[in-house]
């Protein structure tokens, strides 16, 4: 093309069609595959003709979700059993083409379910106390419920079976809380019974709260695993069957102790006729995260009579336990997020609270991310091939993708 100038007559020639500052021709579709629940794969071929192209751009409807690279494109964070189509579009330094047709529709494959193994622990019993008149102290605060698929579950029962779960559907959590101890008698009016724990759940699997340790003359309350009765009663708490063990015993009779909560392994022990309360039972000891066992579920010593009795031990070891108070010693509190029931107290004493409980989840790497939804408080660690996410806290939901 040849113009003249208009104030100096002098002919001018410019380029028509100079490829260094144009946009790049579209592209043009090609096949669209799906190559999972998620994902897909988008082939296209570059025009032959127009500027340098530098990305390419492949676009899905609906969602919008893009990706970028060579033919063909992997698009991935698509939904499973969901029909979609693509356009492609080339981009260089100066715009972008016009995007190209749209593909041939395809159905992404429906989600792959996978094997979830889970510990879940429900939160232990507080324990109780002595006041007024009494001369005796408190039961001992069953553990939590304990229900697991890997090494041991609870109340000697057989291991459980793997839960199966697919991706992109919620599943309820929920860690259940430690009940309370009782007050001392300067704080509140004494001789009363520790409260229950709260409940764990994870999807179709709950474990029950763990039942309160008993006053005198009281029997223990059932959960989990029983709380332990306080002197003069032998109604000890009852645990659930395959998650826990009864509570002990209190002794009838004069310089009672009171019973030990029952443990996710063993009952608790009876209080004995001299004074001293019994031991709490012991708890199980899991292997969620390869070679490191934990001991979860363990019971609470119940407490002692005034004059010269000693408070019962807590149960289980290393896991979430709480010793008996003395005559003039306070029950102390479960351990936070092992389940553990709290200790009775001697008299007019404060009796510690149950230990919060725990909901662990371990599942192949390759099953996909975990999302942790809002209410819940957890991580997720890497174990070799798998995944361990421990959730300590709150309710909510969970899912993968």
């Amino acid at each position: 093309m040849t113009v003249k100038s208009v104030k100096t007559g002098v002919s001018t020639s410019l380029a028509v069609g100079n490829t260094s500052v144009a946009k790049p021709d579209a592209p043009t579709i090609g096949a669209a595959t799906s190559t999972g629940p998620s994902s897909a794969t988008v082939a296209y071929t570059a025009a032959t003709k127009g500027a340098a192209v530098t990305t390419f751009t492949a676009t899905s409807t609906p969602s919008s979700i893009t990706a970028t690279g060579s033919s063909p494109i992997t698009v991935t964070g698509l939904a499973g059993s969901t029909s979609y189509t693509f356009t492609v579009k080339a981009t260089n330094a100066n715009g972008d083409s016009v995007a190209s047709a749209a593909s041939s529709s395809i159905t992404t494959d429906a989600p792959v379910p996978f094997s979830v193994n889970y510990l879940v622990v429900a939160g232990g019993g507080g324990g109780g106390n002595g006041g007024g008149p009494y001369k005796e102290g408190g039961g001992g605060g069953g553990a939590g419920g304990l229900r697991s698929t890997v090494t041991a579950t609870g109340g000697g029962g057989t291991l459980e079976s793997a839960l199966t779960v697919s991706p992109n559907t919620n599943y309820t959590v929920t860690v259940g809380a430690g009940g309370a101890g009782a007050l001392a008698a300067n704080s509140g009016p004494g001789n009363q019974n520790g409260a229950s724990g709260s409940d764990s759940v994870f999807s179709t699997i709950t474990s029950t709260g763990g039942g309160g340790g008993s006053k005198p003359d009281t029997g223990g309350l059932s959960g989990g695993s029983g709380g332990g009765a306080g002197p003069q009663n032998t109604s000890q708490g009852t645990g659930t069957a395959n998650q826990g063990r009864d509570g002990g015993d209190g002794y009838v009779g004069s310089a009672a102790g009171a019973g030990g909560g029952g443990g996710a392994n063993t009952a608790g022990s009876n209080g004995t006729s001299s004074s001293v309360g019994g031991a709490g039972g012991s708890g199980v000891s899991v292997s969620m995260v390869t070679a490191t066992p934990v001991t979860y579920a363990g019971g609470g010593g119940g407490g002692g009579y005034v004059n010269n009795g000693a408070g019962g031990s807590g149960g289980g070891g290393n896991g979430g336990n709480s010793g008996g108070g003395g005559p003039t010693e306070a029950g102390t509190n479960g351990t936070t997020n092992l389940g553990g029931g709290g200790g009775g107290s001697g008299p007019e004493l404060a009796s510690g609270s149950g230990g919060s409980g725990v909901v662990i989840l371990r599942y192949l790497s390759s099953a996909g991310v975990i999302t942790i939804g809002a209410g819940l408080t957890g991580s997720t660690a890497t174990d070799g091939s798998h995944k361990v996410t421990t959730l300590t806290a709150g309710t909510g939901n969970v899912s993968w993708a």
